[in-house]
């Protein structure tokens, strides 16, 4: 048994995937975050873009 527990401390597996998921999360809150900033802003953009092919179209 102390065998066991010994070479489940020593693993340190579990970690690199625990270390792996932070950074995803990070990672996703970082774009989630970016998209919430500037959505609005690009929004605009895309709208005002089709108004203008609309309008060269002759609609």
């Amino acid at each position: 048994m102390r065998r066991f527990l010994s070479r489940l401390r020593k693993d340190e597996r579990g970690a690199t995937a625990l270390e792996y998921g932070l950074i995803i999360a990070l990672i996703f809150l970082v774009i989630l975050s970016a998209l919430t900033a500037f959505g609005a802003t690009g929004s605009g953009i895309f709208n005002g873009a089709m108004d203008a092919i609309r309008s060269a179209m002759g609609g």
